[in-house]
């Protein structure tokens, strides 16, 4: 069996909330061309054309077309990046319950290709919470897919802690999925350097990182936290994140030196599986079968904003043993829970 673990949708009410919303990220028309922008900022913005819609749309036959074209026999259904999450707290909840209905339905029509990760508001973070139980213990959803911020703040909040709670309680994982950064000094240049080739791999690992800093696995040792792209580099600096704590004699605790039970390494190695979404450099594969080992590496397609067929190609090209396709597709998938309940 092969398990795509990273595959996106949208829905109608999301489309138009996009076209309503009077801040950011929104939609707007060229008046010239037609062409759909998603804008972030006056002056910083995105294609997002017809053909992508409709493909984030369409959640029958021609999503299970792509599917069939690599041989992927289950899907994991995400909501795509810009998120309902950045939008008005209580319009975002509105709109996860709603995209979470339809991805349900999707579901009950192709019981054996689908699978479910929830949409949440989380900055409602009670009714976060209660979203999320429906979707796990009434919908039979399989993980929380949330994103890299949330407009004005970072996964590690206090505020969201229930969220981080209530996942770990009900055995879930979270998939920790870019959007279009905060951070100022990646939006200078617009789409070139805060966007898919650079940012978004950058402000992902940094809430990782954040995550870690901010004691959320020694609050929660047993949260499994999902990076795209092998990780967004982390696994290149697996062994460098540990260097303050082993240089500096600076007390742990101090404010400059967060009191972690752990090393920052330690927490990738044991709370991070990465996919191979969107990422087609044989080196980058190495150098994270070589930080983490192939056990904690999983099939993610990044449909429809990737070529299925390239990425295919691509790891059909990696010369694996069937052990490691074995891992790669099928068992470190089903280890966190991807599969029929």
């Amino acid at each position: 069996m092969k398990i795509d673990t990273e595959n996106h949708f949208a829905t109608e009410a999301f489309i138009d909330a996009l076209y309503r919303n009077p801040g950011y990220p929104r939609f707007v028309d060229d008046p010239e061309t037609g062409e759909r922008r998603v804008y972030h900022s006056p002056h910083y913005w995105q294609p997002f054309g017809a053909a992508l819609v409709n493909r984030l749309l369409d959640l029958d036959e021609a999503r299970l077309a792509a599917m069939d074209a690599i041989g992927v026999d289950m899907a994991v259904l995400s909501h795509t990046a810009p998120t309902p999450e950045q939008l008005e707290p209580k319009l975002a909840t509105a709109i996860a319950r709603d995209a979470n209905d339809k991805l349900a339905a999707a579901i009950d029509r192709h019981p054996d290709r689908y699978l479910g990760f929830a949409t949440l508001g989380p900055r409602e973070p009670e009714e976060a919470v209660k979203e999320l139980e429906r979707c796990v213990k009434e919908l039979g959803f399989v993980g929380w897919n949330t994103h890299s911020n949330f407009g004005d703040s970072y996964l590690d909040d206090k505020r969201y802690w229930p969220i981080l709670a209530k996942c770990e309680e009900l055995g879930v994982p979270i998939y920790l999925h870019p959007t279009f950064p905060i951070i100022p000094q990646l939006t200078d240049y617009g789409l070139a350097l805060a966007g898919p080739g650079f940012g978004f791999g950058i402000e992902t690992s940094l809430v990782m990182m954040r995550l870690i800093m901010a004691g959320v696995f020694d609050a929660f040792p047993r949260l499994t936290i999902i990076l795209g792209h092998y990780g967004e580099a982390l696994p290149f600096l697996i062994k460098r994140v540990d260097r303050s704590f082993l240089q500096y004699h600076v007390p742990r605790g101090s404010g400059s030196m967060p009191a972690l039970k752990k090393r920052p390494s330690e927490y990738l190695l044991s709370n991070m599986y990465v996919t191979t979404s969107g990422n087609f450099f044989a080196g980058a594969f190495e150098c994270t079968r070589t930080a983490l080992g192939i056990e904690k590496i999983m099939l993610g397609t990044d449909y429809p904003f990737e070529d299925t067929v390239e990425s295919g190609a691509f790891l059909d090209s990696l010369g694996l043993s069937a052990d490691e396709r074995a891992a790669l597709y099928e068992e470190n998938p089903k280890r966190l829970g991807f599969a029929r309940r």
